[in-house]
């Protein structure tokens, strides 16, 4: 089990090893959380920021960075919530939008 920290809320939930980042609609049962939509990587509701622990949620995929590049998160910390696997202990905090 590894722990997820969502900022600036500071809930922390506990994940199984490489469990989806998507499992937090069921773990935190309607509380404020990263907003989903596609659930496939192609409408990027669910940017999130990385603030510690990004090399615990998976490698970022040529085809996700180009997507985050495209919506104007082109620095490595941003991720797509629904592409990322918790492999250890991580802060995320959902992006602040950009103009793009």
């Amino acid at each position: 089990m590894h722990r997820l920290t969502l900022q600036p809320q500071g809930i922390e939930v506990w994940l199984a090893d490489r469990a989806s980042l998507m499992e937090l609609d069921f773990e935190l049962h309607g509380q404020d959380s990263i907003p989903f939509g596609c659930r496939a990587g192609a409408c990027g509701a669910c940017v999130i920021e990385v603030l510690e622990g990004l090399p615990n949620l998976g490698n970022r995929q040529a085809q996700e960075a180009a997507f985050l590049d495209t919506l104007g998160y082109p620095d490595e910390r941003f991720r797509l919530a629904c592409q990322c696997r918790l492999t250890g202990a991580a802060t995320v905090r959902v992006a602040a939008r950009t103009g793009s």
